[in-house]
């Protein structure tokens, strides 16, 4: 009988860990998904308040997208989610949409709505890919790569 309970624990421990470690690899993977998305939102933001026909609009672009990738405006630090770089963000309003190539000028530029037309800004993380740090001993790392990850703002005139 005491050889049973131990035979009884070496069968079911083996499903209970890699529930586990599965678990923990997707909320891992939620959690940088989720602080993407803020990122995004913060640099979005940021770009909001100043009019792309400002002369330092340009370094603010630079700008936003450290603070998208690093959290600062000054890109020092480590990144806010492993391997993803300055590349991967990419800007688009009324006066430049080349990095948004499904979108044009109209996207951005007087939007009609209700109250009158505005100007729009978007942020986005594109191809992204999120590592998995794989079971031990069980399987080697695999990655996903995330959908784009955009924010739209309305942005000043």
């Amino acid at each position: 009988m005491r050889g049973v309970a131990t035979v009884e624990f070496a069968l079911v421990l083996t499903p209970l860990l890699l529930i586990g470690f599965g678990a923990a690899e997707y909320g891992r993977a939620i959690y940088q998904y989720n602080t993407l998305v803020k990122s995004v939102r913060g640099a979005v933001r940021m770009l909001s308040a100043v009019s792309p026909d400002d002369p330092g609009y340009a370094s603010r672009v630079v700008q936003a997208k450290c603070v998208a990738v690093y959290g600062n405006e000054s890109c020092l630090g480590s990144t806010l989610a492993p391997s993803l770089s300055v590349t991967h963000v990419k800007v688009c309003d009324r006066n430049n949409w080349s990095e948004c190539p499904e979108s044009n000028q109209a996207t951005y530029k007087d939007v009609a709505t209700g109250q009158g037309p505005i100007q729009l800004v978007t942020v986005r993380i594109s191809g992204y890919t999120f590592a998995f740090i794989g079971l031990p001993m069980v399987t080697p790392s695999s990655t996903i790569k995330f959908s784009d990850i955009a924010s739209v703002m309305r942005q000043l005139s």
